[in-house]
């Protein structure tokens, strides 16, 4: 028979070949297997690898190191208890101290004298083989309920389940981590049935006791839910489930079980609970107001319309918002570029129109390309304020005698088949507004409203206080509307929403730009404000402007300072990226007498700010890579701190948080108004200090 596991041969270790041959002969004529071994060494081998028994003579082994043969005896499983028969010529234990020796080291040992006769060997095999056949047995059936409790303990795990047990009759508690941790105990923690009665909530002390106390006295399955207190001060919900095993006498010897924690469960059924009482209320409540279910349910439901008529106002308001964002982003990129063009347009014709031959009809050329370079230059500033990137000086303004003093031009501007009204209380805050801005957005306001009414009719303007708290898009604070109300042939509602669309005009083709309202809305953003429409076909329109009150007194006019001209030639350090502006600027400057000194970025203006290059003025552009022309001035006012900086820029593109009051030149501009600029500010009609250039929260670009 092959080694393995299960095996059952005899392994043979004898004094001489001549027995271990006899001795193998014999087994096997009695229909067991053996196999020979040729020393120790061999022999624990064969052992290790599987086999029934081993019979052993005694001369064979006396004088031979055993260690490593009790060795493997010794560890063997719990299981197994190897038999070896020993052949000794010397007698038995009782007789021979040297069998006695082996005996007690090798263990499981059954003696046999020689000579003896076959049928005693055979026997001795026979019941070795027996016993090993039941170590087999005990071995299968100790790795079966390994693999039972196993399974158990998988399936207690998968069941997030504790196991418990309690011994009678003195209530000795044993439980798995499990167990312990819907206790709140650790898996070290001692964990006595004590502990687990004085764990139990108060209120569920009696009931629990009752329960124990039921499967106890009649056996039946003890089964309870109840709340346990934690040593953290929680509580907690365990459901507890065991059964009785019992003596064979039919005593009771112990309660085993399991548990789980519920405490999800109950309290998910307390807050059901909970709910069905309050649906018992409401239905209470339901059934005494039957008489007037049909009015409460109508009302319900206009308010549920109401709801949701709100909300998706709401989320028309916010998708109409981001349009109009991404569209002032783009409008005010074009609008930028485009001024950069117009600059360029209108500085070479203003300085060829100076150097041209007397030629009446060429000068009513240039002076037609300078008028539609203007039209551009109009054009894009409406764009600019719809996109709310144009250049604003708000300050606090009487809003009231503004309207009154424009009352004459808005007359004249409305023609006498339309009647002007006015509604001004008195006693109004200032507005906080730039009064420029606004005069012409009251003027394209009341313009739009008398091209609503080709037959005539009557235009009124507003004023009145208003506190914004719940409008999301205004800070909650003082405002003025100022309202143009017309009786013109009002909107339909899909024009409504469009009408502040840039280029978007309900106007025939050639009576209307399309950009009216979409500057006022952007000027009253840029304000801190907003516009309002409201309209009904056939009954008119009214368009309202909500602007934030000023936190000051307004200003009192004075006399505007008179720039003292500049004979002398200056040397001026001129910064921008685009080299036709950078040509046509350069022009004109060098046109009025001054020497230019050009760039084309801030890094390099700031090496030739650092040399000993005479310079008296600094004229650069704002959006420039990689230092904006902010940046530069603030630069410049480290290593020439006297230097004037005159900032040409397209429109207000500062960053949060930035107050500059650099003087400024807004694109694009005539020769007339850069030299009226140069002379302020190399006349000192306009002086520059450091303190100007507010530097917070601006770091200067990579």
């Amino acid at each position: 028979m092959k080694p393995g596991p299960s095996s059952e041969r005899a392994v043979i270790l004898a004094a001489s070949e001549r027995d271990a041959v006899k001795t193998a002969h014999l087994i096997k004529e009695a229909g067991y297997y053996a196999n020979i071994c040729g020393d120790l060494a061999e022999l624990k081998r064969q052992i290790a690898s599987g086999s029934g028994l081993a019979i052993i003579a005694d001369e064979a082994i006396r004088d031979t190191d055993l260690t490593g043969l009790t060795r493997w005896l010794n560890d063997q499983p719990s299981w197994s208890d190897f038999p070896i028969v020993l052949m000794s010529e010397g007698g038995g234990p009782e007789r021979n101290p040297e069998a006695a020796r082996l005996g007690r080291a090798l263990g499981n040992v059954t003696f046999i004298e020689g000579p003896f006769h076959p049928t005693t060997l055979v026997s001795l095999v026979a019941a070795a083989v027996r016993g090993r056949r039941r170590q087999y047995q005990t071995r299968a059936i100790l790795e079966d309920l390994t693999e039972s409790e196993d399974l158990l303990q998988t399936a207690l795990n998968a069941g997030h389940l504790g196991a418990l047990e309690i011994h009678l009759p003195d209530f000795e508690l044993d439980a798995s981590p499990t167990c312990k941790r819907f206790f709140g105990r650790k898996p070290g923690d001692p964990f006595s049935y004590q502990d687990l009665l004085d764990a139990v909530h108060p209120d569920d002390r009696a009931r629990r006791h009752e329960a124990v106390e039921q499967t106890l006295r009649t056996g039946t399955d003890y089964r309870i839910e109840y709340r346990n207190s934690w040593p953290d001060g929680t509580e907690h919900w365990v459901d507890v489930r065991a059964r009785v095993v019992r003596r064979p006498d039919g005593s009771i010897r112990s309660l085993v079980g399991v548990c789980s924690d519920i405490t999800a469960r109950k309290t998910a059924e307390i807050e059901r609970e909970a709910l069905l009482a309050q649906l018992a209320a409401e239905r209470t409540a339901l059934a005494e107001i039957t008489a007037t279910l049909e009015q409460r349910v109508g009302q319900r439901t206009a308010d549920l319309m109401q709801e949701v008529a709100a909300r998706e106002k709401a989320q028309e308001q916010l998708r109409h918002a981001q349009k109009m964002e991404a569209i002032g982003q783009l409008t005010g990129g074009v609008a930028h570029d485009f001024n950069n063009l117009l600059m360029a347009v209108m500085g070479n014709l203003d300085l060829l129109r100076k150097r041209m031959p007397e030629d009446p009809r060429l000068h009513r050329l240039v002076d037609g390309a300078l008028q539609g370079a203007e039209r551009g230059a109009s054009l894009t500033q409406r764009l600019l304020a719809f996109a709310r990137q144009q250049d604003l000086r708000a300050v606090p303004v009487d809003l009231g005698a503004l309207v009154r003093d424009m009352s004459n031009l808005l007359e004249r501007s409305l023609g006498p088949r339309v009647a002007l009204r006015l509604d001004i209380p008195a006693g109004l805050p200032p507005a906080c507004i730039d009064t420029n801005q606004l005069e012409l957005a009251i003027l394209n306001l009341a313009i739009n409203a008398r091209d609503a009414m080709a037959d005539g009719g009557a235009i009124e303007i507003r004023l009145a206080a208003w506190q914004a708290k719940n409008d999301p898009s205004l800070r909650p604070g003082n405002y003025l509307k100022l309202s143009v109300v017309d009786t013109g042939t009002g909107m339909a509602p899909d024009v409504l929403k469009r009408a502040i669309e840039p280029f978007f005009s309900s106007k025939p083709v050639g009576k209307g730009t399309g950009l009216g309202l979409s500057m006022v809305h952007g000027l009253a953003v840029q304000l801190g404000g907003a516009l309002l429409l409201s309209s009904m076909v056939g009954k008119g329109t009214t368009a309202t402007l909500v602007l934030p009150v000023a936190t000051s007194a307004p200003e009192l006019e004075g006399p505007a300072p008179v720039a003292q001209k500049i004979e002398r030639s200056a040397v001026i350090l001129l910064v921008d990226d685009d080299p036709l502006i950078a040509m046509s600027t350069t022009e004109m400057l060098e046109d009025l007498g001054h020497r230019v000194i050009g760039v084309n970025s801030g890094l390099h203006a700031l090496d030739i700010l650092k040399s000993d290059q005479e310079i008296d003025l600094m004229v650069t552009d704002h959006m420039m890579p990689g230092m904006t022309g902010i940046e530069l001035a603030i630069a410049s006012r480290q290593l020439r701190p006297q230097l004037p900086v005159l900032l040409a820029t397209g429109y207000a593109e500062l960053p949060d948080g930035v107050r500059v009051d650099l003087p400024r030149l807004a694109k694009p501009y005539h020769q007339d108004q850069l030299r009226e600029r140069l002379d302020q500010l190399l006349g000192g009609g306009a002086e520059q200090h450091p303190g100007e250039v507010d530097a917070r929260n601006l770091s200067p670009s990579p």
